[in-house]
């Protein structure tokens, strides 16, 4: 299993932190060691469990299909005014990561980045109806012969560290690993509206390997 580059600093002071605690209590509670190896055990998978980055091939590069661009649930699909780039109505496919996703986000589409900007804000539930404008957030515009869309990145109650390795300008393949968002978060995605939908309410998808819809 791989591990991604996200987790290996925290990953790495969390097995100092654990080894440090189950020498103090070996030295003066050697009773309870037991216990707290198998707390340690426990989290320890869980941390692993949530850094893991399995390799993602595209099932078929094409520039009309647009991929998940984050594992999780379909949690909105609505018609909504997009005011920060479009200022115009679009489709709204909200993407909720549990923790227990995978949660590297990648680019929906073949094509070149033509906005990115980053955004303070608040920590409400990503499930929150207005995480996609009051939450730290990062939105990004993609842009190919057949069309445009935007991505935003939403940290939720617990995730508040957004990563983004691309910048305005930058091209990126289907499917290609554009960022990620620690401990539970969101993903939104704003379609034009002539779009083919090719999922529903509650469908699980995996980005860069479920296809959302086409232009």
């Amino acid at each position: 299993m791989r591990i991604h580059r996200e987790g290996i600093s925290i990953l790495i002071i969390f097995l100092i932190f654990v080894s440090l605690v189950n020498l103090l209590v070996l030295w003066y509670v050697p009773i309870l060691l037991p216990l707290t190896l198998l707390g340690a055990l426990i989290l320890m998978g869980l941390s692993l469990n949530f850094f893991r980055h399995p390799v993602r091939n595209v099932p078929k590069m094409d520039e009309q299909l647009i991929y998940a661009p984050a594992d999780g649930r379909i949690v909105v699909m609505e018609e909504v005014e997009e005011t920060e780039f479009f200022k115009d109505k679009r489709l709204q496919v909200s993407i909720f990561m549990s923790i227990y996703d995978v949660h590297a986000n990648r680019s929906p589409i073949s094509g070149t980045v033509v906005y990115v900007k980053y955004h303070r804000g608040k920590y409400l539930l990503a499930r929150h109806p207005k995480s996609s404008i009051e939450n730290e957030r990062n939105t990004l515009v993609f842009q190919n012969k057949n069309g445009i869309l935007l991505v935003r990145q939403i940290a939720g109650a617990v995730a508040r560290r957004i990563r983004c390795y691309i910048k305005q300008g930058d091209s990126l393949a289907q499917g290609q690993e554009f960022g990620f968002i620690k401990f539970g978060s969101r993903a939104d995605l704003f379609l034009p509206l002539h779009t083919k939908l090719n999922v529903k309410l509650g469908d699980q998808v995996k980005a860069g390997l479920d296809v959302i819809g086409q232009f």
